[in-house]
């Protein structure tokens, strides 16, 4: 992705997509990461961060956040466990979307159509872009970061991404960036073309992200 020159310091956030200052990591100097780099801060300090245009971003995610996000991989890995259309990962699968650009979706779906021989990735950062990405919400995403996420999910081949609000309790659903559907409480999220079949009843996902039991 091509950037226009930086000069200050929110020129880069802006960039980056008028995140908070507190998400960018110093070391490397931004500009001057790589992949090398993604992988030994999740090694040495159990921290995620993705690499966007040479710079460190760290990930952001609350506890309730991680527990929507964990209940829709354990949804699509029951479903996957009857209909064998691919892999799911979580919130740690690493993915090079291009070359210096990795994002770490909050779940992720890959068809065997991506992967050669059914060979699961082993690398710490897989080299594909996945079918499905879904992102949940955290108080540090911003609007523009999002649109920017989804443009390059999209170019890396994605067909569908959720973007999961769980204070409004609302899942967006895009077949590409600018085409969008808002699901709330009381409608069912559904596989589309990706994973046909596939159903989630939002009122149940959200009932169960608060310990309580839904349909």
């Amino acid at each position: 992705m091509s950037t226009a020159p930086r000069t200050t310091v929110g020129d880069l956030l802006v960039q980056l997509g008028d995140i908070p200052a507190q998400r960018v990591r110093l070391k490397p100097v931004p500009g001057t990461a790589t992949e090398r780099d993604v992988i030994a801060v999740e090694a040495r300090e159990n921290r995620l961060c993705e690499l966007v245009d040479g710079v460190l971003v760290e990930k952001v995610m609350a506890y309730y956040e991680s527990r929507v996000a964990s209940l829709i991989s354990h949804f699509m890995e029951d479903f996957l466990e009857e209909h064998d259309l691919g892999i799911a990962a979580g919130a740690d699968g690493m993915m090079r979307l291009a070359p210096g650009l990795v994002r770490i979706p909050d779940v992720s779906f890959i068809s065997w159509k991506r992967l050669p021989n059914r060979r699961v990735p082993r690398e710490p950062v897989a080299r594909l872009g996945p079918d499905l990405a879904v992102e949940v919400l955290s108080e540090g995403n911003t609007e523009k970061e999002m649109e920017r996420k989804l443009r390059e999910y999209f170019t890396a081949g994605a067909q569908l991404v959720w973007i999961v609000d769980p204070e409004v309790r609302t899942v967006a659903v895009y077949t590409d960036p600018e085409d969008c559907t808002v699901l709330h409480e009381r409608q069912t999220l559904t596989g589309g073309d990706v994973l046909p079949g596939f159903t989630l009843p939002l009122r149940k996902l959200f009932a169960r992200a608060e310990g309580r039991r839904g349909r």
